[in-house]
C-alpha cells in the first residue's frame, strides 16, 4: 500500500512541476538561435535616442553584452575598440555594445577614462538579454545583413584578430 501512495505522490509532484514550468515560461520570449532571425530589441544610446536592432538590417551587426564589473569584459575592451576603429568606416558594419546590469555613469566614466569610442547602448528593462538568452557577460552575437544570427561567442575574444576581421569581411561581402 505504501508503494502505491509513493507512486501517486511522485505522479502528483511531477504534474505540479510540469504545470509550474509551463506557467513560469509562458511569457518568456523565444531565445535567439544561430540560423534564425535575430531578435528585434529597442536600445537607447547615451544621448537618449532610441534605436531598434532591426533598423540595422543591411549591415553586419556585432552585438556585445558587457559590464564594467566584469573582468573578462574589461579584458576584451581594447580589442573591441580596435575592431571599432578598424571597421567604423565601413557602412555595412555596425558595432553595438549593450551595458548589462551596470550603472551607465560608471560605464561612461570607464569609457572616457580608457579613451574608448565604440558605441554603448542601454536596455533598461533587460529585454535584450532575455531575448538573446545570455547566460552571463561577455557574450557576443554576429548578425548578418539579412538579420540572421550567424554566431554566438560566450566569453571574451580577441575581436581585432585577423581571423575575426576576415570572417566579418566575408559576411559584409555576402549578397
Amino acid at each position: 500500500m505504501k508503494t502505491k501512495a509513493g507512486i501517486l505522490l511522485i505522479i502528483l509532484l511531477s504534474g505540479l512541476a510540469v504545470v509550474f514550468f509551463l506557467v513560469s515560461h509562458r511569457d518568456r520570449p523565444p531565445i535567439a538561435k544561430i540560423g534564425s532571425a535575430a531578435p528585434d530589441v529597442e536600445l537607447i544610446d547615451m544621448n537618449r535616442n532610441k534605436i531598434e536592432l532591426s533598423d540595422m538590417k543591411g549591415s553586419v551587426v556585432f552585438v556585445n553584452f558587457w559590464a564594467t564589473w566584469c573582468e573578462s569584459c574589461v579584458n576584451e575592451m581594447p580589442s573591441i575598440e580596435a575592431l571599432f576603429s578598424q571597421m567604423s568606416g565601413n557602412k555595412k558594419f555596425r558595432l553595438v555594445t549593450i551595458l548589462f546590469r551596470d550603472d551607465e555613469f560608471r560605464a561612461l566614466g570607464y569609457m572616457k577614462g580608457n579613451g574608448y569610442n565604440f558605441p554603448v547602448f542601454l536596455n533598461p528593462d533587460g529585454s535584450a538579454a532575455r531575448k538573446f538568452g545570455i547566460t552571463g557577460v561577455p557574450e557576443t552575437f554576429i548578425i548578418d545583413k539579412k538579420g540572421i544570427l550567424r554566431d554566438k561567442v560566450i566569453g571574451p575574444a580577441e575581436w581585432d584578430s585577423p581571423n575575426v576581421v576576415e570572417a566579418l569581411g566575408t559576411l559584409i561581402n555576402e549578397e
